[in-house]
């Protein structure tokens, strides 16, 4: 038998209807990507600029680059057009944006002069696609909670924006006098060194007005990017260095007061003649005396709901 909803006629109605609705999902589709070639085009624009000697311009656009590249992705999440089309472009005008882009930059307008110049803006470059190649491996291209190692853009903001910080008065009044050069040299090699570390790094909070804590997160970063406008050559680069060192700071931190001592510190002993036959014989087992362990996710994977809970007496 023969399905009479398969013979009916189409409804001539709903035909172009239908077309419409394909036409605006196409749109959302490419609204998105729209932003990712946004970004590419103030990185590309920020090299032209920088190889006319207009870095302080050169700067804002890999700014604006970082501005494209931070709604494209947001966009993307509340479309729900997020595909792995978009996550594999948005990954090259990374690369290019805030890795070539910079690197370009600060050599132009540091390193030219010495004849090893160039080494430290491949190191970057090169630092910068090994860490875009590990987000999209381990974080599938949107970082959750924290971002393992340095994000690119905020790198890549570093390193551009840092000539126009040099160029204001309370720079040439108060650090010009340092050896800059140098630093900057070291600055690139660190920042290269921290994209590709394990170092987490905050995501930038969402904002809303659900409660109490989200409505002052987000108050407080309408007043720092408010803030940020308002005095961009003087603050800019500062609060970019600052958010580095912190996730330094606070990983170094986390990481020296959980971890554990290799050895028992009772048998140390300033006397390196001891015998070893005379040295007290002491054993410690540092995991019984560790906190107790709740079984994960990873530890209920796989089993049914009956084998959930682990063997007791």
């Amino acid at each position: 038998m023969t399905d009479e909803r398969a013979r009916a006629p189409e409804d001539p109605v709903s035909r172009p209807l239908a077309r419409r609705r394909a036409g605006l999902q196409r749109g959302v589709l490419i609204l998105p990507s729209a932003f990712t070639l946004g970004s590419l085009f103030f990185g590309f624009y920020a090299m032209v600029a920088a190889s006319q000697g207009e870095f302080d311009a050169a700067a804002w656009y890999v700014f604006w680059a970082a501005m494209m590249d931070l709604l494209d992705g947001r966009i993307a999440r509340f479309t729900r057009t997020g595909s792995n089309f978009g996550a594999e472009l948005d990954s090259l005008v990374d690369a290019i944006a805030f890795g070539v882009a910079p690197a370009f930059i600060i050599y132009s307008a540091f390193f030219t002069e010495p004849e090893w110049g160039w080494i430290i803006a491949f190191v970057y470059v090169m630092a910068t696609v090994l860490r875009l190649a590990r987000f999209n491996i381990e974080q599938s291209g949107e970082a959750k909670r924290a971002f393992h190692g340095l994000p690119s853009p905020t790198a890549g903001m570093i390193l551009a924006t840092y000539y126009p910080f040099s160029q204001t008065s309370f720079f040439q009044s108060y650090l010009a006098s340092y050896p800059w050069t140098g630093m900057v040299g070291i600055g690139v090699i660190l920042i290269s060194v921290l994209m590709v570390s394990h170092v987490p790094y905050a995501v930038l909070p969402r904002l809303g007005f659900q409660n109490p804590r989200r409505i002052a997160t987000s108050m407080a970063l309408f007043a720092l990017f408010v803030a940020l406008v308002s005095f961009p050559r003087m603050l800019i680069f500062p609060v970019l260095v600052l958010y580095t060192a912190f996730g330094l700071v606070r990983a170094v931190v986390i990481g020296l007061l959980d971890r554990l001592p290799d050895r028992d510190p009772l048998l140390d002993s300033d006397d390196d003649t001891l015998d070893e036959s005379e040295a007290e014989i002491r054993t410690m087992n540092y995991e019984e005396i560790a906190p107790a362990r709740r079984p994960g996710r990873r530890w209920l994977r796989g089993r049914n709901r009956d084998d959930t809970m682990p063997p007791h007496d």
